[in-house]
């Protein structure tokens, strides 16, 4: 009997195999990975230079802003670059403890992030509903608490989930059909009883997307309500960034809901489309948001300008005042 087929054997490490059709041809996938993962630290840390140099957008909306792009880097980085590693030199192996640490550190990352997309949500919400009210009610006090929630809930919520992982026993294969250690895509290699560990997928979702999506729904559709009162040029404008933050918003909970509950709910994804859609989850919002919450933001984009055009002019100026004027030799009369 080989060992991996008796319970008292457990895997202590695991191969990540995310596209087995083109298990001869991964190098060619590190290129468009490679490009899209340069372009999420290169929007992202752009966005914050802009927001951080200028003071005029120290405000709770733009610091909610900073915060995502740094979670989103922060979130891509925790997986992609392993991945890129594994396409170009084979190395895709990774011990047990490994997979759990990468594990949390995904899933509290991305359920930071979903926290984040609900308080700009809310935040906007009373900006555009209770102008009046917004100062009393969105404060540095109130940022603090917001903190402190979106960190014991995803903290305590993800270390449960990977605490009930990593007492599972694996003893079947050790490939993890996927290119990062995703909960169900681990889970669905133990042996015995993973309930306790299914449930706690489903409640994942429950909180974070049950919750979250409702409450942003919610706002969302107070500040269309609130957006119907205003002029026709304002109104249009107004529904154009709502509806673009939602299809964002959609895309992240729906693609992510997906990847995440196909394993409880023996949904017949294919490995290769569920990889992708697993990956699409965390680096397309890391992509799309400087572009959705920065560029087309009229202040951040004014401010981009302005921060960009100092530094020219700093730079210009230090050239001028580095050339050496040669002295004027006076003719003697």
């Amino acid at each position: 009997m080989e060992p991996w087929q008796g319970r008292n054997f457990s895997h202590s490490s695991f191969v990540f195999l995310g596209f087995p059709e083109l298990s001869m041809h991964l190098r060619l996938l590190w290129l468009p990975f490679a490009v899209s993962y340069g372009c999420v630290l290169l929007g992202n840390f752009l966005l914050v230079y802009v927001i951080k140099n200028l003071e005029s957008l120290h405000s709770p909306m733009y610091l909610l802003i900073s915060a995502l792009c740094l979670v989103d880097v922060l979130v891509v980085t925790a997986i992609v670059p392993r991945m890129l590693v594994g396409f170009l030199v084979e190395l895709d192996e990774i011990s047990l403890a490994g997979c759990l640490l990468q594990m949390f550190v995904a899933h509290f990352l991305s359920s930071l992030e979903s926290t984040l997309l609900l308080a700009m949500a809310l935040d906007r919400y009373v900006a555009i509903c209770r102008p009046l009210h917004y100062s009393d009610i969105i404060n540095s006090s109130m940022m603090v608490k917001l903190c402190v929630f979106a960190l014991l809930r995803s903290g305590s919520i993800m270390l449960t989930l990977v605490a009930l992982a990593g007492s599972l026993s694996f003893c079947h294969s050790n490939v993890i059909l996927h290119c990062y250690c995703d909960h169900m895509a681990l889970v669905s290699l133990a042996c015995g009883d993973t309930q306790r560990s299914n449930a706690m997928g489903l409640a994942v979702i429950g909180c974070f997307v049950g919750m979250d999506i409702s409450l942003i729904f919610f706002s969302y559709v107070k500040i269309l309500q609130a957006v119907l009162r205003t002029p026709d040029g304002d109104r249009w404008k107004a529904f154009h960034t709502c509806g673009t933050h939602l299809m964002v918003m959609m895309c992240f909970y729906l693609v992510g809901s997906v990847t995440f509950l196909s394993h409880n709910l023996h949904i017949p994804i294919p490995t290769t489309a569920n990889t992708f859609m697993g990956l699409a989850y965390i680096l397309l919002p890391a992509t799309v948001n400087p572009i959705i919450y920065g560029v087309r933001t009229k202040e951040i984009r004014n401010g981009f300008y302005k921060v960009f055009k100092i530094k020219a002019n700093d730079i210009v100026a230090v050239k001028v005042s580095s050339i050496k004027v040669s002295p004027v030799v006076k003719e003697s009369l």
